[in-house]
């Protein structure tokens, strides 16, 4: 089962993959300098993983969360029915509580949740423990179809060379493989002139994950300061905006990594297209605006601190919030799988539902 995230972009790497009985994540703390996967072999491991951010961006979480169900009942050596179901409901309830914004995870953990319930009566534990696993291995192979075909998609969207703007990593390493916001880019590798990269403090994952991987696709891009954005829209040198997102409201609002706002409202002020790409998996229809989204809190330590340095006063108040939310108004479309939802509202998203 090793291998399965590699597509059409020129990643050498997975992000999660099985093999040998385990599941491997490539450390997304350590990119660029260093290149190392961490085995989990527990719900445990696999819980601390998705919440240290070894494992990050919503579609990636969800695979992960996946294994981490099965990880959780592989070791369990009783064939009794009720104790199954009490074990693999205790990992999803620990797996549930990793990080409370991405969407993905608990469509996920639902999914493997959904397994057990419907073969619970006729289907024996060990084979059971087959299903969970087939069903996640299931998942990453569609996630890595789903984000080709929201790059075919969004490839649609480019009438002339470009220059793009994006915020955070939505690339391979955000998902199974290829990426959301930089499948778009893989996908429309010949319409591209240039990819901006904010930085995207305070983990800097577009410096470091998101330049690393436009490096390796030989895609020609330039990382700027967060704050750099608004300037190089007002010079004329963004075309458009492509972003991520973790969760979806039914009205279209949409959460994303923090800063993402910011960027929304200076691309309508220049009158730039703000385009949003993600799966259905990460629209949560319950929700009717993006203020009933969870936004994670993250430690002080992530501002305070770069790089095991302090750049501040000891034990300053902070504020980190994971996430911000950008109106369904600001967002010109959002691209999915199954097609290209324009100026996106509850009716329009509950359409494309539909088909």
């Amino acid at each position: 089962m090793s291998g399965l995230g590699k597509e059409i972009c020129c990643m050498k790497y997975d992000t999660i993959r099985w093999k040998n009985g385990k599941v491997e994540l490539i450390d997304q703390r350590i990119l660029p300098q260093k290149v190392k996967y961490v085995r989990c072999t527990t719900d445990k491991d696999m819980y601390h993983a998705i919440k240290d951010m070894i494992v990050r961006g919503a579609p990636a979480i969800g695979v992960a969360g996946a294994y981490g169900a099965y990880l959780g009942v592989k070791g369990l050596r009783t064939k009794n029915k009720k104790a199954f179901t009490k074990t693999l409901d205790k990992a999803i309830k620990l797996l549930d509580s990793a990080r409370p914004t991405a969407r993905n995870l608990f469509w996920a953990l639902e999914r493997m949740k959904s397994v057990s319930e419907k073969n619970i009566e006729n289907t024996e534990v060990p084979q059971l423990k087959e299903k969970l696993l087939k069903e996640a291995h299931e998942i990453l192979k569609e996630d890595v179809k789903i984000c080709r075909k929201i790059g075919e998609n969004g490839r649609k969207l480019f009438s002339k060379r470009s220059s793009v703007l994006t915020h955070c990593n939505a690339g391979a390493l955000a998902t199974a493989g290829h990426g959301t916001a930089l499948g778009i880019i893989f996908s429309s590798r010949k319409k591209i002139s240039m990819v901006y990269a904010d930085e995207t403090r305070p983990r800097l994952q577009g410096a470091r994950l998101t330049i690393w991987e436009l490096t390796k696709n030989k895609i020609p891009v330039t990382l700027i300061c967060d704050n750099m954005a608004a300037s190089l829209m007002a010079e004329g040198k963004i075309d458009m905006v492509i972003v991520g997102a973790d969760r979806i409201a039914s009205n279209g609002d949409t959460a994303n990594k923090i800063g993402t706002y910011n960027a929304a409202v200076a691309a309508k002020y220049h009158k730039i297209p703000f385009y949003v790409a993600a799966p259905f998996s990460t629209f949560d229809l319950s929700l009717k605006t993006g203020k009933e989204i969870p936004i994670e809190e993250r430690s002080p330590e992530e501002v305070r601190v770069v790089e095991g340095s302090s750049i501040t006063v000891k034990n300053v108040r902070v504020e980190n919030p994971a996430f911000d939310v950008t109106p369904a108004k600001l967002i010109t479309a959002i691209i999915t799988e199954r097609g290209v939802i324009k100026n996106p509202a509850k009716d329009r998203i509950k359409k494309m539902f539909k088909q």
